[in-house]
Parts: C-alpha cells; structure tokens; sequence
C-alpha cells in the first residue's frame, strides 16, 4: 500500500512539473512517423509566419496543381514529405508530392543576420533560388547548413521533436524522392501566453 502511494505521489509531481510552453506562436506537425513542433519566428519573420498560418489554417487562396483551381481549405493537410536529402533535411507543401509545382503564392524573402542554419531542426521557406519566390513549400533542417544561411528565410525552430525530423530524414530515398513518403497529417497552429503587442 505504502510503495503504490509514493507511485502515485510520484506520477503526481511529474505530472505537476509539465511546464506550459513559453510564450509564443507554434507549429504542431501531426505526421505518419509521429509528431514535432516549432516554435515560428512572428516578430523577426512576420510575412513569412503570417503567410504559413494562413496557409496551415486554410484562410488564405493558393492554386492546387493538382485540380489546377485556386481554393481555399488548409494546404498542409494530408500531403507528404516529398523530398528527403538524408541526414540534411525533409521538405513538404506540396500536395501533388512534385517540388516544381507552383502553389500560386509568393512572399517576400526576409533574411536576417541573428537566423542562421546553425544547427538542426530549423524550419524555413524553400524558394527557387530566385529572390522573393519562396511560398508554400516548406524545409526543415536536421543539422548545420551554414551554406544556406542568407539563402532561405528562417522563420521558425523545433522545439519538440527532433527525432521525429531525424526519424523522417532516415528514409530509404531514390533522388531525393522518398520510396515511402511519411504523410503530413495536419499542421496546427498554437499560442501560448498573449499575443505581442502590435506596435503603432
């Protein structure tokens, strides 16, 4: 009886200890090899991080290559991981699974000297290699990249998950094109703590 109270005291404390998220906008990356999430950049990238949340919450119009009509439903929905580099990086937003698509959207870049791809799990914007052409597709580093820094807006960091993203970029690939694609389920976008304030 004794040993099952300190169980339960034990479970209790550790529940206890789960700290909220700090404050912040996040990404939730529900996918076929399990779950992550990032933390977005909104004051340091807010075009690039207003343009994915619409995008994610399907309240902004992009064109499906697919159906070749413009829509407007959540575009980071069902689709997959298209195209692995091992142990760099996994890239999505597309859903016909096709890197040359083009989803109709474009934003401006916006690079800045503090986000660099430093280390693993950065989330950032996938573009043509031309200036302002990133949109929909998205990539996500496993380790340093520092070549790319100054190359694709940074606009956000896994927090959680990491190994997911590694597990991801594991996979068993011909040219960069997975042979088992790991879906993207959903992505869900959460605040914790307020909103920052606006500035006038």
């Amino acid at each position: 009886m004794k040993l099952r109270l300190i169980l339960f005291l034990m479970a209790a404390g550790a529940s206890a200890q789960t700290a909220p998220r700090p404050a912040g906008l996040y990404a939730i990356f529900d996918t076929s090899a399990g779950g992550f999430t990032a933390k977005l950049f909104e004051k340091d990238t807010p075009l690039t991080v207003r343009n994915f949340v619409a995008l994610a919450q399907g309240k902004k119009a992009w064109r499906d290559s697919v159906t070749r009509t413009v829509v407007m439903r959540p575009l980071y929905q069902n689709i997959t991981f298209f195209r692995v580099t091992p142990g760099v990086m996994i890239q999505a937003g597309d859903p016909s699974g096709k890197a040359a698509s083009n989803c109709g959207v474009t934003i401006p870049d916006e690079f800045l000297p503090g986000l660099r791809f430093d280390g693993g799990g950065k989330l950032a914007m996938a573009n043509t290699g031309n200036p302002d052409s990133g949109g929909c597709q998205f990539f996500i580093t496993v380790d340093s990249m520092s070549q790319w820094s100054g190359k694709y807006t940074i606009f956000g960091q896994v927090v959680e998950g990491r190994e997911v993203v590694n597990r991801i970029a594991k996979a068993r690939v011909i040219d960069e094109t997975p042979v088992d694609p790991v879906k993207l389920i959903r992505v869900t976008i959460e605040r914790s703590g307020p909103e920052p304030k606006s500035k006038k």
